[in-house]
């Protein structure tokens, strides 16, 4: 069978912490995690055939990244789909950039063009699905992972594709998820069992880790009640002074409900927020029906790295505590990183 598009990809399971390694079975990799858009690359089966670069969702978007076509079609085989994430650097900032990795995504035509002579796009893959125009999912992990280190070997890959780092050594890994997560663009680790196959659009055998921090952020609004917030939306001052929306909570459990419940107290005239709608979930146009409450409560906060560059975060928050020996101009600054307050 040759695998054409739309081809869901297998998912991985969010966890906390990183799992043990049990005796008993035949031993897991470890493959960083980068902060990019999870696609597909399609190579044609033979002779008129096109490029194509398949999104999670299934939308096809090679028209957005020339420059990944062109390498495609000067350096990779027939027959063959890599699974693997998009990554924009950004010479500007010295990093790896989402927002960047955004605009690529969204241009089209001629603005396309420009902007990859301008933000280069690479592709790091982590699994092969086929090679050679042979399907690959029924083989074990530590097969495929084979043929793509070969991959890359035979056909000298270099830039834009890069063959995403992988260990078998629980030390290591834990040494990424510390250490490598300090690096704009990284943010956790893929544990993945050996013998797994490959399962298009399950969750199953792989679990992600995202490296989390302690943090802290000021309470502007809430969704519920003031007896019963359902979850919090965040903020931290700007360079102005202007309170700026960074972020939102998972729902509260009912005992921190009852606890922030105690201390907050509905917003009077002049709230910086009045007027403002905040997004339900990144990147969705549905919006949460807010509560504007008095901003001078800090929230301890649990956050992982996927930060945009102005300093929200993308992924809900999660609520530690409330921080009542903070003051607000203890709390770090709007876009000046994950931080942590004093005390």
């Amino acid at each position: 069978m040759v695998l054409r598009p739309p081809v869901e990809p297998m998912l991985a399971q969010a966890a906390e912490v990183v799992p043990p390694v049990r005796p008993l079975t035949s031993g897991v990799a470890y493959e960083q995690k980068f902060d990019g858009y999870r696609a597909l690359v399609f190579t044609p089966a033979g002779p008129g055939g096109r490029v194509l670069l398949q999104t999670r969702r299934g939308s096809l978007v090679q028209g957005a990244f020339p420059d990944l076509v062109a390498a495609a079609e000067a350096q990779l085989p027939v027959g063959l789909v890599l699974d693997g994430e998009l990554l924009v650097w950004d010479a500007e900032a010295g990093a790896l950039s989402f927002e960047a990795l955004q605009r690529r995504a969204a241009a089209r035509a001629g603005g396309a063009l420009r902007l990859a002579a301008r933000l280069p796009v690479f592709f790091v893959a982590f699994d092969v699905l086929q090679l050679g125009g042979q399907e690959l999912l029924h083989l074990p992990y530590v097969e495929r992972r084979a043929r793509l280190e070969a991959l890359f070997t035979d056909h000298a890959l270099t830039a834009p594709w890069t063959l995403c780092p992988m260990t078998t050594d629980p030390a290591q890994a834990r040494e990424w998820l510390d250490s490598w997560t300090d690096v704009s663009g990284v943010e956790g680790i893929v544990v993945k069992p050996q013998t797994s196959r490959y399962m298009p659009g399950q969750r199953g055998t792989w679990i992600k880790v995202r490296r989390r921090d302690t943090t802290e952020a000021i309470i502007g609004a809430i969704t519920g009640t003031l007896t019963r917030p359902q979850l919090l939306v965040l903020g931290r001052h700007d360079q102005n002074g202007r309170l700026r929306a960074v972020g939102r909570t998972v729902p509260l459990r009912t005992e921190a409900a009852r606890l922030v419940a105690e201390h907050l107290a509905a917003a009077g005239p002049g709230h910086p927020w009045e007027g403002v709608a905040f997004a339900a979930t990144w990147g969705t146009r549905d919006v949460l029906d807010v509560r504007l409450v008095r901003p001078d409560l800090v929230a301890e906060i649990s956050a992982d790295r996927a930060v945009d560059r102005g300093g929200v975060w993308r992924h809900p928050l999660r609520f530690r505590r409330l921080r009542l020996d903070v003051g607000v101009g203890d709390v770090p600054g709007f876009g000046q990183g994950p931080g942590v307050a004093a005390g």
